[in-house]
Parts: structure tokens; sequence; C-alpha cells
């Protein structure tokens, strides 16, 4: 039933907010692989700012860009929609992978999510957090105060296997060197990614993947985006902020932070009606990217809503007059 206050969601927002996702995409797509992150970032978010002003929504970015100062990205704190109910928090990331898209490497998406106002978490000063995330046949598991090791043995067990059938994906940086020796002195497996939170996440989490679990430090923003995908397909994700540095651990817990806490989707996205939209702009596991034929180009997207636990699979074909108006150029 339509909610009359119009502070509950009352349609599935996720079928409009794909056609954001797909707009940020193909924009982003005409600069993949020629090295310019900036140039494809700025589209993506330029195609996605000209398609949000058409949804009926009262939207507030509590994950975006940065602070205003930075405009004109999606910056934090920033009016989406066309101000018309229903009030809602947005998460986005245009592009999801720009160093990804400038390579022409795999597993650059556009997303957004959207929850009921008030119920996004916004992390403040603290950019990076711990995460551990896995489907939902291992999501009872997670800890992440347990030894690492113990973690790989009972999903092991799950499966009914051995350790070294668990595969581990984790960014590959210097923080995770430990981790890393750690992982493989028990046998498991590692799956090294150089950028992409949000998509590690989303095949983390699906049933079958081949990857057991995610685990380490990355972005925050991105385990806000990541938690609203999970709270719509399933799974879980724990996360525990990291402060960089003794100053930004000063600011947070000034803030009132509490570095301590386990944060888990629930707490991450609270809202009971969230939704999620995610473009390919470049092949990888989880989606096809934006791909160019002689009519036009097709995309490949997930559209998903908590409340009615539906997850889509979008493809799409795309003429060449849609994709002048987005790109400002002759295609093909």
């Amino acid at each position: 039933m339509p909610d009359p206050t119009g502070s509950r969601p009352d349609r599935n927002l996720a079928l409009e907010l794909v056609r954001v996702t797909e707009y940020g995409a193909l924009a982003a797509a005409r600069w993949v692989g020629l090295g310019e992150k900036e140039s494809a970032d700025q589209a993506a978010v330029d195609a996605m700012r000209h398609m949000l002003e058409t949804v009926q929504m009262d939207g507030i970015v509590v994950i975006g860009e940065g602070e205003k100062d930075r405009a004109p990205m999606l910056y934090n704190g920033e009016r989406i929609g066309d101000g018309s109910p229903p009030e809602v928090d947005i998460a986005v990331d245009p592009l999801e992978g720009t160093t990804l898209a400038a390579d022409g490497s795999p597993r650059a998406l556009s997303v957004i999510a959207l929850a009921e106002r008030g119920t996004m978490f916004d992390p403040g000063p603290c950019v990076y957090m711990m995460k551990i995330a896995a489907q939902q046949a291992f999501a009872h598991l997670l800890d992440l105060d347990r030894p690492l090791t113990e973690t790989l043995q009972l999903v092991a067990k799950e499966k009914g296997g051995d350790v070294r059938d668990v595969t581990v994906m984790m960014l590959k940086r210097d923080r995770h060197k430990e981790a890393v020796e750690e992982i493989r002195r028990a046998g498991a497996r590692i799956r090294f990614i150089q950028h992409g939170d949000v998509s590690a996440a989303l095949l983390a989490v699906q049933e079958a993947s081949p990857v057991d679990l995610l685990w380490g430090i990355g972005g925050t923003p991105e385990g806000v985006i990541s938690a609203a995908s999970i709270k719509c397909m399933g799974g879980q994700l724990l996360g525990r902020l990291w402060p960089r540095d003794d100053e930004e651990r000063q600011a947070a817990i000034d803030a009132r932070y509490d570095l301590d806490e386990v944060l888990d989707v629930n707490r991450l996205v609270a809202g009971n009606d969230v939704f999620f939209a995610a473009t390919g702009i470049t092949d990888g596991d989880v989606l096809d990217g934006v791909h160019y034929t002689t009519t036009g180009a097709t995309t490949e997207s997930l559209v998903m809503r908590s409340r009615s636990g539906t997850v889509r699979r979008v493809s799409a074909r795309h003429v060449r007059e849609k994709l002048r108006e987005i790109s400002g150029e002759r295609v093909g």
C-alpha cells in the first residue's frame, strides 16, 4: 500500500535507477582504455546527474564523491531527484574502478543504492574499514575477532572439503602482507584484485561463487554500497572502521565513532526497503561491460530490491541516437 506520508518508498525505484547506471556506464565506456580515469569518472557523474534529476524522489547523497567544494561531482549532502516523495538516502559511485576503466581492465561498474531517509551509515572521517563477506551459506561463520585461519577451517568444513578448496578474494596491498602469509600457510587459495570492492562483494555473496570469502581492508563508502546490495541478494558483510593514522583515529573518536564496533549489513544500511542497481562498464565476473555494435551498444545490469528479495539481470540494447545524447559525440 502507498505510504501517505511519503517517508517510505512504495514503488520499485530500482527499475528507475537502472536507467541511471546505464547512462553512467555508457558515458564512462567512451573513455575505457584511454588512460584518463578523471575524464571517465566525470563523464559518468555528468550522465548520472542528468538522469537522476528525472527520478521522483527527495534524495540526499550520504555516500558520494566527497565534500561540496569538489562539485560538480555527486558530493556528500547533495539533494538529488525532483524533490517529491519518497525521502531517501543515496549511496553512489558513478565509476567504481576508475583505474580499471582507464586501463581497460575488467570489473569496472556504475552503481547506486537507495534506502529510507536516515538509514545509511555515514562513515565520517574514516575512509577505510576491515571487511569480511560471504554468501548466505557461510554467513553464520563470519567473525572479525576470530583468527582468520579458524574461519577458513570452518568454511572448509561447511563446504564438506579441505581448506585447500577455500578461496579468499582480497585487494593486493602491502597492508595485507601478514594475512596473505597466514592464508597460504593454512593452505587456502587467494584471488587478488587491484581495485573494485563492490564488484568483489557482489561476486563473493553469490551462490555457487568461485570465491568463498571477501576479506581485507578496503573503502568504507564501498562497504556501505556493498551492504545495500547484500541486503537485497542475501549473504553477510561485517566491517570495522580502520583509521589510517592517529589523526584520523582521533577525528573518529571526537565524532563519537566506536572503533571497536562490528558493523553488519543491517547497521551499514538499516532500512527495510533498499534498492540497488549496477551496470557493467568493462567485462567482469558479475556483469558484462558495455559492448559496441553496428547499431549502438549493449549493457548488462543487476537490479535489486530488499523488500521483495527480487534480483533481476537486465540486458539492454541502446541505439546510436541515445549514445550521442549521452556522450555528445557521434558513435561508430
